[in-house]
């Protein structure tokens, strides 16, 4: 592949601006306001049911990851309620936030306009950003810290400043906050940091200010892991092993191509990984090992596909740049052409990205079984109301004398946390569940006497309760098969445990 001389079309200066074009920030504001109007379509998915969950009960931390999410949640829900539009709105605000971040980096590798555009909607139609700027869930923001931290230390290289340090450092605190695996990122930019010229900012006190940094905005999480035996190891490492023995971790290279990237942008992140490796963009070698490091890692440690789905955004902004420079050497001819094949390949990605990845197409049209079957996370936002209210049926037959030692038995965080939101106004009595942090807060004061049992198969529930009898099926008003649907699909009436409570209960922790 040619090379043009994008690594020194800027001068090397502390001051260069970080002023955006308006068409920049209005292209953001429209990838916000796009999410926002989308957004509002099916319900909520089962992973946000759990942090809806967990948001009204704030702690420094969480068995399935940190808590900054839960912390996000709990303000969109005092501001909004309950509101899909209102709960996923930073989330989407996010997604805005990170096609700047695109065009800023695409600046810094040498793009005009027409490169900072296109970088900035390539970041936006990658199908995981998509489904980042849909749901209130970690994804959100961890794909943004890992983009931050990648633009400071584009930042860092463009203008020799190592005040930038700090901006990584908080990008990385933060997103220890959101999501363990950005330290595959931090052990990336580790790895660069020894391959390349760049290790002499291992002098610098701005460094490790940065590393200071990260580590007091990831303290509170830090203290809370070692209060609690270091407990999100542990599920990490059974999630894990989980996902091997399903074979979830198989596709990691074919996913790079459609899950982690959009694949009608290829052009753009491979030019991008090509330049940075070339000497022609050697400035910013650290960048390419960076990258590398931390695919290669996810990929011996047989990570899922996605996870590496951010760091291609600084790929995709040093491609477009790339390709703004090499067609302005080419022949008019030639760069009309190549400009509106460019262009065609990302206009067509975008519109093929929304219609899979968001929620826009009506259930059950003719197109909702291709979409559910390329996207199968939209099953999971259906039926969660209608699982609710047949709980709710179950619990009226109860007699009253009985309701005050009832509880409802939730086999996964998806069953607990749409319970725990939608039970309330039903009248519900309180969810206890094995999963997760469920576990620990317990089965509740005075312990329950009668069960309504979801998620379970009739050998499970009988295992542990007496009496239990089928009171009724799980079924959604569209017929949408899901897990709630197609599995563990009984509701029982149980009687108390079969053991003590408190001799049942060490025994009945799970992870999911």
């Amino acid at each position: 592949m040619s090379t043009n001389t994008l690594a020194s079309s800027h001068p090397n200066t502390r001051t260069q601006s970080l002023s955006l074009s308006p068409v920049l920030l209005w292209l953001a504001l429209g990838g916000v306001i796009l999410h926002v109007v989308l957004n509002g379509q099916y319900g909520f998915h089962r992973d946000e049911l759990d942090i809806l969950m967990n948001a009204r009960q704030l702690a420094w931390g969480y068995v399935a990851y940190p808590p900054l999410t839960p912390a996000i949640a709990w303000l969109e829900l005092a501001v909004f309620g309950p509101s899909l539009i209102g709960m996923r709105l930073l989330s989407a605000v996010g997604q805005g936030v990170t096609m700047i971040l695109a065009a800023l980096m695409a600046r810094d590798f040498g793009g005009g306009k027409a490169a900072q555009v296109m970088a900035a909607v390539a970041a936006f139609i990658a199908p995981i950003a998509l489904t980042a700027g849909t749901l209130i869930q970690y994804m959100a923001f961890d794909y943004l810290w890992w983009v931050a931290a990648a633009f400071c230390l584009v930042r860092r290289l463009r203008t020799d400043d190592p005040r930038w340090w700090l901006g990584v450092g908080a990008a990385f605190g933060l997103g220890l906050m959101t999501k363990y695996t950005i330290g595959f990122w931090a052990l990336g930019l580790a790895a660069s940091l020894l391959l390349t010229p760049l290790r002499r900012d291992l002098r610098s006190r701005w460094l490790w200010a940065g590393a200071g940094l990260a580590l007091l905005i990831f303290s509170p999480n830090l203290v809370w892991q070692i209060q609690h035996g270091f407990i999100s190891l542990k599920f990490l490492g059974a999630i894990h092993a989980r996902d091997i023995q399903w074979g979830r971790t198989d596709s990691f290279l074919v996913d790079q191509l459609y899950v982690a990237n959009n694949p009608l942008t290829l052009p753009l992140w491979v030019a991008g990984l090509v330049f940075v490796l070339h000497p022609a963009g050697k400035r910013f070698r650290a960048l390419g090992w960076m990258f590398l490091a931390t695919f290669g890692l996810l990929f011996i440690s047989k990570g899922r596909g996605y996870y590496v789905a951010p760091a291609y955004v600084m790929l995709v902004a040093a491609g477009a740049a790339w390709w703004e420079g090499w067609l302005a050497q080419r022949p008019a001819a030639w760069r009309q052409a190549g400009q509106g094949a460019l262009w065609g390949l990302v206009g067509v990605g975008a519109v093929v990205g929304v219609v899979l990845v968001k929620p826009v197409v009506p259930i059950n049209s003719a197109l909702w079984p291709i979409t559910s079957g390329v996207n199968h996370e939209v099953v999971e936002m259906i039926g969660w109301p209608d699982l609710a209210e047949q709980v709710a049926a179950i619990y009226a037959t109860i007699p009253a004398a009985q309701k005050p030692r009832t509880a409802i038995m939730a086999g996964n965080y998806g069953e607990a946390g749409a319970l725990d939101l939608y039970g309330p106004a039903l009248g519900l009595p309180r969810v206890i569940s094995g999963a997760n942090s469920l576990w620990a807060r317990g089965y509740g004061d005075p312990p329950p006497e009668t069960l309504i049992v979801v998620g379970f198969e009739s050998s499970q529930a009988t295992s542990m309760f007496s009496g239990c009898q089928l009171a009724g099926e799980v079924t959604n008003a569209y017929r949408v098969m899901n897990e709630e649907s197609t599995r563990h699909t009984g509701l029982y009436l149980c009687g108390g445990p079969r053991r003590p409570w408190a001799a049942l209960w060490p025994d009945m922790q799970w992870y999911q």
